[in-house]
C-alpha cells in the first residue's frame, strides 16, 4: 500500500457518521456501522463521567458521529444523539426541553409556557425519597387516592364534600343517644 493510500484512508477515518450497530452495558461500548465498515467495541461520549455520573446508553441504529483520533477506528469515541429520517426529534419548536423515553413515557420544560410536565407510560410509578423534608409553595390539585402514614398538621380550613369518619365514627351520619332537647350537651360520639 503506498503512503497516499494509507494517508487518504486515516484522514476519512477522522470523522465519520455512521449508526449504532450493537451495544455492550459492561464495559460501555458500541459497535457502529459506517458505510460498509463495522467497528470495534468503542465507548460513548456521556455528559459525565467524574464525581458526577450520568448513564444513558445508547440504542441500536441511533445516528452518531465517530471521531477517531489520528484516523484509528480502534481509538474512536462515539458522539451520539443526532436525529435522523429513522429516529426524528421529539420537538419542533423553541423553548422546550423535552426527554421521551422508550417506553412512552415525557419528561419536559416548556419556557414559553413556564410548564413543567412528567407523563408516565400506563403502569408506571413514582418514588421520592426526601429525608430532609419537601416544601410546595402553591395550589395543589390531587386526583385518586390518597394514603398517609404520620401526623398531619393544618393551618386553615378543610372543607369536605362528603364526609368525615374518625376510628369508624361518620361525622355526618353519627347519632348522640340519651339526648334530651334544652340546654344540655350531649356525650362523646359513640
Amino acid at each position: 500500500m503506498n503512503e497516499f493510500a494509507a494517508l487518504s484512508r486515516m484522514l476519512e477515518n477522522l470523522i465519520r457518521f455512521g449508526v449504532i450497530a450493537a451495544v455492550q452495558m459492561e464495559p460501555p461500548r458500541v459497535q457502529v456501522k459506517t458505510g460498509a465498515l463495522t467497528t470495534a467495541w468503542l465507548p460513548w461520549l456521556t455528559l459525565r463521567a467524574g464525581a458526577d455520573r450520568e448513564w444513558d446508553p445508547p440504542t441500536v441504529d441511533e445516528q452518531v458521529i465517530l471521531f477517531s483520533p489520528s484516523g484509528q477506528l480502534a481509538n474512536g469515541v462515539v458522539i451520539t444523539g443526532l436525529p435522523s429520517d429513522h429516529i426524528p426529534a421529539n420537538g419542533n419548536r423553541p423553548g422546550l426541553h423535552r426527554r421521551t423515553y422508550s417506553d412512552g413515557t415525557v419528561i419536559e420544560y416548556d419556557s414559553a409556557a413556564h410548564h413543567l410536565n412528567a407523563t408516565l407510560a400506563p403502569g408506571g410509578t413514582t418514588n421520592l425519597v426526601s429525608k430532609g423534608g419537601i416544601n410546595i409553595v402553591g395550589p395543589i390539585t390531587h386526583e385518586g387516592d390518597y394514603i398517609q402514614t404520620g401526623n398531619q398538621t393544618v393551618t386553615g380550613t378543610v372543607t369536605v364534600s362528603t364526609d368525615v369518619v374518625a376510628a369508624g365514627i361518620s361525622l355526618v351520619k353519627h347519632l348522640h343517644g340519651g339526648v334530651l332537647p334544652g340546654g344540655a350537651k350531649t356525650g362523646n360520639p359513640e
